[in-house]
């Protein structure tokens, strides 16, 4: 029982018994008269709870650490306890979609990237529209920032289609020295090899059955499932075409990312410009 609910039982037990005295129906709950007649000096937080509440709506799958920094960036000063604190009053928590369990085994670390372009995850993903039909989405991330600079959805991504994207992407942004990949038919096939070999890019493949070693575009696939795929019905493909493309958008420039120090990755990418001098990307052939 917590002491909100003590001191409830304890008015009650005051207000129906008026020939019991407060000491008795306190030490009834084992509560101390002090804490049940203290009244809480708090300001009212009506305001910031009816805008929590509104954030907590349009994004549901955040938890209350990214819906903090929103909060910030509008002007609340509140740290993130009190936002805890709120968020769980106000019933807000997101609910977590139970994971089937596996044998623990020792983890291969996947080395860290250390500039921007230097090394990209590519990986699928597939869903459906409301008449059934699947369609397939193409997702690209650089390991470094966090970005996610194209997903190419389409009910047919063969291997021409993922090098169209790669090219591109790299000429807006130089290609990277390796991606990331899985063995699928669309990575492993020829097309692909010849064109990694033609620009210089290294293919490296994680081993069958172990996508762990592809965890930065793992990571990127579950939240677009669980924020964009899961909460959205698409009438057509070019409906999910639509919704992706926006979420893409918002998730390069809103979307707060731990591992960033809250930032998003296009802010975390702005900083490092201003930090280091402009160097000429890698040129495509």
């Amino acid at each position: 029982m917590t002491t909100k609910q003590r001191r409830q039982v304890v008015t009650h037990l005051v207000a129906a018994f008026p020939q019991s005295s407060e000491r008795r129906a306190c030490r009834l709950v084992s509560l101390s008269r002090s804490r049940w007649q203290h009244h809480s000096l708090r300001a009212d937080d009506a305001l910031l709870r009816t805008r929590l509440r509104e954030l907590a709506a349009a994004k549901p799958r955040w938890g209350y650490q990214q819906l903090h920094v929103l909060l910030r960036r509008e002007g609340h000063m509140v740290n993130h306890k009190k936002v805890l604190r709120l968020y769980r009053e106000e019933g807000l928590a997101v609910s977590r979609r139970r994971r089937k369990k596996h044998v623990a085994i020792a983890r291969v670390p996947l080395p860290k990237p250390s500039a921007r372009t230097e090394r990209w995850s590519m990986d699928f993903v597939s869903d459906a529209l409301f008449d059934g039909r699947p369609f397939r989405c193409f997702t690209l991330v650089d390991d470094f920032t966090r970005e996610c600079p194209a997903i190419e959805v389409a009910h047919s991504l063969p291997a021409w289609r993922v090098i169209h994207v790669l090219e591109r992407v790299g000429a807006e942004r130089g290609l990277p020295k390796s991606i990331v990949c899985d063995n699928g038919p669309e990575f492993a096939g020829k097309a692909l090899d010849r064109w990694a070999y033609e620009h210089g890019v290294m293919l490296q493949f994680i081993r069958p059955g172990k996508p762990i070693e592809n965890a930065y575009c793992e990571s990127f696939n579950g939240k677009l499932r669980d924020e964009c795929l899961n909460a959205n019905w698409f009438a057509s493909l070019g409906d999910a075409q639509r919704v992706i493309e926006e979420w893409r958008c918002e998730y390069n420039e809103e979307r707060p990312h731990k591992n960033l120090g809250r930032r998003t990755p296009a802010e975390f990418t702005k900083s490092l410009q201003s930090q280091t001098p402009s160097t000429p990307q890698r040129l495509t052939a």
